[in-house]
């Protein structure tokens, strides 16, 4: 079925773009059987645009579709993935012109590399390990926006008192409940994609989680969540992980005094942001 978007927009210089109303891909990560970030490419069709090419599964947006509608319905269409098989984490431009087109590039994720169906578009689908994407021979658009959208490993140590009294839903009660209780909870989160304040994409596999106090008694048996016990103060030694470098790190926490402490390498997520992903 042919959207109202389906079309070339023409530039002054002759350039055509497709998609009336701009276009949007899926970026779509998956874990491989070794935990690692896997993406789903489609082998684009000979007789289509730069056919022959590697790229994202997508196309035109239609006037009353969202970017991220639009992406979610054309990896439907090219790949047969259904939209209650994944979860959008983020979008980004990655491409726009003069003429006031733009190509936005939907990132999401799903918890294990889906079957997939081609149609016509596609000469092949294929899960593709994140470090070898770019030695296909990708797609102009797509080779040049990808250094961008690549994940990279990510730390994630966890400020868990300063996250746990972010909810008034009476954990004071029990702390060292509620303290398991979340971090079960967000062991179920993982592995996903997430987007720093900085613009990179972490792939995150699992959170360290630090424990101060009563806090200490939790129960947590996940291999996702590793448990720090801290001796003292749950802020020292978050501040002596996070001097330990190593991969991209960051820290959830809203305490200003921690975030102070923290080599400039590290990044700050806040723990609305983190809670969000239940």
């Amino acid at each position: 079925m042919r959207g109202d978007g389906d079309g070339w927009v023409i530039g002054e210089n002759g350039t055509r773009h497709w998609g009336k109303h701009g276009a949007a891909g899926l970026l779509l990560r998956a874990p491989s059987d070794a935990g690692e970030p896997v993406v789903l490419l489609q082998h684009r069709a000979l007789w289509s645009h730069q056919g022959g090419t590697w790229a994202l599964p997508g196309g035109a947006r239609d006037s009353h579709e969202s970017t991220a509608h639009a992406a979610v319905r054309e990896a439907n269409e090219e790949a047969g993935i259904a939209a209650e098989q994944l979860s959008v984490r983020s979008e980004r431009v990655t491409a726009s012109v003069e003429s006031g087109w733009s190509y936005t590039t939907v990132i999401a994720d799903t918890d294990h590399a889906l079957t997939t169906v081609p149609n016509g578009e596609s000469t092949e689908l294929r899960w593709v390990p994140e470090s070898i994407v770019d030695e296909l021979p990708l797609h102009p658009g797509f080779a040049s926006s990808w250094p961008s959208l690549r994940t990279a490993p990510l730390r994630v140590l966890l400020d868990t008192a300063n996250v746990l009294g972010s909810r008034p839903n009476g954990w004071w009660k029990d702390r060292a409940g509620s303290t398991g209780a979340l971090l079960t909870s967000l062991a179920e989160t993982l592995p996903r994609t997430v987007e720093l304040p900085s613009g990179q994409y972490g792939w995150l596999t699992r959170i360290e989680a630090v424990l101060e106090g009563r806090a200490r008694d939790a129960t947590v048996d996940d291999p996702r969540i590793p448990v720090i016990l801290a001796d003292g103060s749950g802020d020292d030694t978050l501040a002596d992980q996070a001097h330990r470098g190593g991969d991209l790190t960051a820290l959830v926490t809203a305490d200003r005094g921690l975030r102070d402490r923290l080599p400039e390498s590290v990044q700050v997520l806040t723990p609305s942001a983190v809670l969000g992903w239940l």
